[in-house]
């Protein structure tokens, strides 16, 4: 079991930045893949980035490449997402989820069916 808390969100202004902190705990951490996804009204959870066990591999939704950071500190069993250049269209609760590295391929990281925990999600609200 993986308890999953995210935190960070609040209200900014358009070409903000803000980041997002997810705090796990329960099993190994550093056994897990993480993803970040978001979910605006009305609209579908969508993927925006994940990180494998170890770090050393991340990948990024085009809607959010080269604005959006994500990384990980398995010493502190952490994954954060940094978010630049933020957009009123950005607007939406954040979650932070995990799949085990041994059940999950990459290809298979951008879908929410894959992840096995979520947090409670955090909101973000992007003013114009």
């Amino acid at each position: 079991q993986v308890q999953l808390v995210e935190s960070g969100g609040g209200l900014v202004q358009a070409g903000g930045s803000l980041r997002l902190s997810c705090a796990a705990s329960g099993r190994a951490f550093r056994t897990y893949n993480m993803g970040w996804f978001r979910q605006a009204p009305g609209k579908a959870r969508e993927w925006l980035a994940a990180i494998s066990w170890s770090g050393g591999s991340t990948y990024y939704a085009d809607s959010v490449k080269g604005r959006f950071t994500i990384s990980r500190d398995n010493a502190k069993n952490t994954v954060s997402l940094q978010m630049n250049s933020l957009k009123p269209e950005d607007t939406a609760v954040y979650y932070c989820a995990a799949v085990h590295s041994l059940s999950s391929s990459v290809a298979q990281l951008v879908r929410p069916l894959a992840y096995d925990y979520w947090g409670q999600g955090t909101q973000v609200t992007v003013s114009s």
